[in-house]
C-alpha cells in the first residue's frame, strides 16, 4: 500500500485520468487523416543552438520524415502534444497515420502501414523515414519491420507502452486482434522468429505504471536479433506516454540518433 500511494505514482495516476479525459475531448479531432506538411520553419538552422546541437551529429536527423502510429481504437489526436514538441525541437517533417478501429489483423494493417511509408517517402523525396508507435500501434511498425521488409525504408523505430509479449487484458477482448494480443499467441510466436539483418533501430519505452500492457515488462523488446533498446519509465500511465517530458525527451533524442541504440540494453528515464 505504501508503495501505490508514492508521490510518483499518485501524480502519474493523477496526470493519466487528467489526459484520458482531456483526450476524450480531442479524439473527435483526430479522425480525418493528416496530410504531410513539411514547414521550413522548423529547420534545425532556425532554432536556438540548444536544438541545433540536437543533430550536431546527424544534420540530416531533422529532416527525415517522422510518422506517428495510433494504438487501437484511438487516433491521431494521441499525439497532439507529441507532434508539436517533436516539431519545436527542430524535427521538421512530422504526421500522423490514422487506420480503421475496425482492423482485422495486425498483419493486413502493417501492410497497410508499408504502402503510407512509400507515399511519404515519395512526397518528401526522403528513403527512409522514423516511426513512433504508440500501444497497438507499435506492435504494427514492428511487423512491418520485422516480416513484410519494412526495415528498407524504417530507419528507427520507437515503441510507446507496445505489448510486445501480449497483455493479460487481452483475453477481454472478444475480437481477433485481442486473440493475438493474449501473450504466446501465434503472432507474437511468429515475431519471435529470426530476424537476422533487420536493418530498423528498435527502442521500446514501457512504464511501471502501465495499466494496459499486464505484466508491465512486457512492453520490453527482447529479441535477440533485435538488439532494442528497453527504456523504463516510472510512475507514467499508458495514454499519458505520448505527453510526458521524460518520455518526449527521449524519442527526441533517439529519433536524432544521440542514443546507442545498439550498446545500451536498458535505460530509466524518471
Amino acid at each position: 500500500m505504501r508503495s501505490l500511494l508514492s508521490p510518483t505514482l499518485v501524480t502519474g495516476g493523477l496526470t493519466e485520468l487528467a489526459w484520458v479525459g482531456a483526450h476524450a475531448l480531442l479524439w473527435p479531432l483526430g479522425t480525418r487523416a493528416e496530410p504531410l506538411r513539411p514547414d521550413s520553419r522548423f529547420r534545425p538552422g532556425l532554432q536556438p543552438p540548444v536544438v541545433r546541437a540536437l543533430f550536431a551529429d546527424d544534420p540530416l536527423g531533422a529532416r527525415i520524415p517522422v510518422l506517428l502510429v495510433h494504438g487501437l481504437v484511438d487516433n491521431r489526436s494521441i499525439f497532439a502534444v507529441m507532434r508539436r514538441s517533436l516539431r519545436r525541437r527542430g524535427f521538421a517533417q512530422v504526421c500522423s497515420w490514422n487506420y480503421s478501429p475496425r482492423l482485422r489483423d495486425v498483419e493486413s494493417t502493417a501492410a497497410t502501414l508499408g504502402r503510407h511509408v512509400e507515399r511519404v517517402c515519395e512526397e518528401t523525396g526522403h528513403d527512409r523515414v522514423h516511426v513512433v508507435g504508440h500501444s497497438l500501434g507499435g506492435l504494427v511498425a514492428r511487423y512491418l519491420v520485422q516480416r513484410l521488409g519494412g526495415d528498407a525504408r524504417v530507419d528507427r523505430l520507437v515503441t510507446l507502452g507496445t505489448p510486445h509479449a501480449g497483455s493479460r487484458w487481452a483475453h477481454a477482448l472478444p475480437i481477433p486482434v485481442g486473440r493475438q494480443l493474449r501473450p504466446g499467441s501465434p503472432l507474437l510466436r511468429e515475431l519471435e522468429r529470426p530476424a537476422s539483418g533487420c536493418r530498423t533501430e528498435v527502442t521500446a519505452v514501457y512504464s511501471d505504471l502501465d495499466q494496459v500492457v499486464v505484466p508491465s515488462a512486457a512492453g520490453r523488446c527482447d529479441h535477440p536479433d533485435l538488439q532494442a533498446r528497453n527504456v523504463l519509465v516510472r510512475g507514467v500511465g499508458h495514454m499519458s506516454l505520448p505527453i510526458h517530458r521524460g518520455v518526449l525527451d527521449e524519442v527526441a533524442a533517439t529519433l536524432a540518433g544521440r542514443r546507442r541504440s545498439w550498446t545500451e540494453v536498458t535505460t530509466s528515464v524518471a
